[in-house]
């Protein structure tokens, strides 16, 4: 008996005996290199059994279509199910192939260097062919685990989003499959404005700072869901604003999981307030209450532009902006002609003058603070809504 196929068939009977050498070799071949803990004995003895038999069978064919084997393809999708690492499946691989070759050597006797050559070459390409399809089907497998892992929790945050962290079983449940705590004070966070509106590895970023979060792309924005823990809303947004590319809305602080829906709610408001093209920025809603209630009321908004501002917008595009900006300014030095004029390049009396314009043209005065209150809200609804067409 010199070729393949005959050494192949007379070593059949020897299956038992293979296998438990491939056995022994496994768990006392260096040790270090195994990782069988989540499969049972029975269940590892049957994988090498129905390994070793195929080998054989593929032998006869000199290796024709291991590449592609089914049995090699099943073991490496029930291994990845199982979490065995792939290095421990190529290795038992290995050592399979090198009791199989000494059993061949042991059956051949005297046998020529040209069916030597022969035969290992039909009987590496065997293992090279179905160590090549282990690897295709563990690691398909694995995507396929990744992708069924990421869908979920992506559904996990979705359904916190909507709400259902209400439920504190559903939250305890969220939590743990998030690993994220299942109490405490958390903020949303909410981007838009750039195909990645927070840098890649956000989440790598913020947990090398121990803090914990999860993140969610949906639709055209992008979601984070960060657990404060010890650290402060100012401390996490001091790590968040270097790595928004786009624009972020930031909410307030909410207590646990019940409240993210509203957090979410808050930090895309906040993020309303902030019209593109602006990059690079984190707006915190804390810092932008009243343009949040302006947005929230869209038609009052438009309302008071119109009836505050009307004769103003009606004038002119150069006459318009001049005394747009000068109450604007005027307004934010606490009605200071004085503090005003240099930050309009001016002098005070043109300041003064071009609010008594102002005044006239609106048909009421300009001081008092419920009456600077509105106009500081209409100009900044203003500035929310858009300025009319020149």
């Amino acid at each position: 008996m010199t070729n393949a196929n005959e050494l192949a068939a007379a070593c059949r009977g020897d299956i038992p005996a293979l296998t438990e050498r491939l056995m022994a070799a496994v768990f006392t071949d260096n040790p270090e290199w195994t990782d069988y803990s989540a499969v049972t004995r029975a269940d590892l003895q049957d994988g090498c059994r129905r390994f070793l038999t195929r080998v054989l069978d593929l032998l006869g064919a000199k290796g024709a279509g291991a590449e592609h084997d089914d049995v090699a393809a099943a073991i490496g999708k029930q291994r990845a199910e199982q979490g065995v690492p792939l290095e421990a499946m190529l290795r038992t691989f290995r050592l399979g192939g090198r009791i199989i070759w000494e059993a061949l050597l042991d059956r051949a006797g005297a046998i020529s260097p040209a069916d030597f050559r022969e035969t290992g070459t039909a009987m590496w390409a065997v293992i090279d062919g179905m160590s090549s399809a282990l690897v295709t089907s563990y690691r398909g497998t694995e995507l396929d685990r990744v992708r069924r892992d990421e869908r979920r929790r992506h559904a996990l945050i979705e359904d916190l989003l909507s709400g259902r962290g209400h439920d504190a079983r559903f939250a305890v449940y969220a939590a743990r499959e998030l690993h994220i705590p299942p109490s405490g004070d958390y903020l949303v966070v909410v981007g838009r404005g750039d195909p990645h509106p927070l840098r890649l590895g956000t989440e790598t970023a913020l947990a090398a700072k121990g803090i914990r979060s999860v993140w969610h792309d949906r639709g055209d924005s992008t979601v984070g869901i960060v657990a404060l823990e010890q650290h402060s809303s100012k401390q996490v947004a001091q790590v968040l604003e270097p790595l928004v590319r786009g624009r972020a809305g930031l909410s307030p602080t909410v207590s646990g999981l019940a409240e993210v829906d509203s957090a979410h709610t808050f930090a895309a408001l906040a993020l309303d307030t902030v019209p593109p093209p602006a990059e690079g920025v984190l707006i915190s809603l804390d810092d932008r209450y009243p343009e949040a209630l302006l947005l929230r009321s869209p038609d009052l908004a438009q309302l008071s532009v119109r009836r505050l501002l009307g004769p103003i917008l009606a004038l002119p595009a150069k006459e318009r902006d001049m005394l747009l900006h000068t109450l604007t300014v005027w307004l934010a030095e606490n009605g200071s002609a004085a503090h005003a004029a240099p930050l309009l390049h001016c002098h005070r009396n043109t300041v003064i003058n071009r609010l008594q314009r102002a005044a006239t043209l609106l048909g009421r005065p300009l001081e008092g603070q419920r009456r600077q209150l509105e106009l500081s809200l209409a100009l900044t609804a203003l500035e929310l809504l858009g300025r009319p067409n020149d």
